[in-house]
């Protein structure tokens, strides 16, 4: 499939802080991918670059075929920009929000009133269309949003944490709305802090101050994790987690609601030489895309917890 999103050396610098460090990617047309990482990790920046919102500093980007920097406005026609806080107008309707920005858009006619009936029902949206935007639930308003970015039919549809404090009903809403808006062929690029949440779409690329970590399928990240992962329920968590990182061979030890996750080097240590040591029963799990950031990242900086949101 042709590149619908092409970065090659992309870098953003803010006087001493590297917020996108040589950033070279790749995403296919008719595909989800998922960005994620931390808070400041450059997920943000990342997608202003894309979207022609912000200048690099070296590198560039190519997106619907349209380098971003020498063909802004063609490139501009062709994507669709949901930011964090989406301009939305809380004292007009549901169906005054998206007259307004289909004006924008300078669609009239028969086309607006076609196109805005199909978001309705796709979003299950109809029976709020004369609701004050203002009254919405917050998954409601981020419908909403996702229906004003729609009107114009872009090809390529960033989305920046879209479902950041909705709720876990509404997120699964969103989210099958985007499968659907993929198989119409649609290309999405979502940045997001939900580890769960990335795990559905078709490539996740894991960032890390600035810089892309790891990049691959959500099956091919679990497989090729070189760590081995346990899970260990430890009645003093505080003291497991000093003892067990002590030991030669622990990734780190990582607390994953009620339990532990321990990520061991299976050539230099066991789980029955740390069992001698800890007391402690270890039972082996598949990681999650949680598990695997968390290994990436103790690798460079040992015993820093910067994980993003689990959910």
């Amino acid at each position: 499939m042709p590149s619908m999103i092409h970065a090659e050396n992309l870098t953003r610098r803010f006087g001493a802080l590297t917020a996108v460090d040589h950033l070279n990617l790749d995403v296919a047309e008719g595909e989800i991918f998922s960005l994620v990482g931390p808070d400041g990790a450059g997920k943000t920046t990342t997608m202003r670059l894309l979207c022609g919102l912000m200048d690099p500093t070296e590198g560039r980007a190519v997106v619907a075929g349209h380098d971003v920097a020498r063909e802004l406005d063609q490139m501009k026609d062709q994507i669709g920009y949901m930011a964090q806080r989406f301009g939305l107008y809380s004292d007009l309707t549901v169906a005054e929000n998206m007259d307004f920005y289909a004006d924008l858009f300078d669609i009239t006619g028969r086309v607006r009133e076609e196109l805005s009936a199909r978001l309705l029902r796709m979003t299950r949206m109809e029976p709020f269309r004369s609701r004050s935007a203002g009254k919405l639930s917050g998954g409601m308003k981020q419908k909403l949003a996702l229906m004003c970015t729609l009107l114009h039919k872009p090809r390529v549809l960033f989305l920046d944490e879209p479902t950041n404090g909705v709720d876990p009903v509404s997120r699964r809403d969103f989210w099958a709305i985007l499968y659907q808006l993929v198989r119409d062929g649609l290309t999405v690029f979502v940045t997001t802090a939900y580890l769960d949440e990335a795990e559905r779409a078709n490539r996740v690329g894991f960032m890390h101050h600035g810089r892309l970590i790891r990049c691959d399928t959500p099956a091919a990240l679990k497989r090729g994790l070189e760590e081995d992962v346990y899970v260990i329920h430890a009645p003093d968590m505080r003291n497991a987690i000093t003892t067990l990182e002590k030991q030669p061979g622990v990734l780190t030890a990582q607390p994953s609601g009620a339990d532990l996750h321990v990520f061991l080097d299976g050539r230099i240590t066991s789980p029955e030489k740390l069992r001698e040591v800890s007391g402690l029963e270890f039972k082996k799990v598949e990681p999650s895309l949680e598990d695997i950031f968390i290994a990436l990242v103790s690798r460079d900086q040992p015993g820093k917890d910067e994980t993003p949101h689990a959910a």
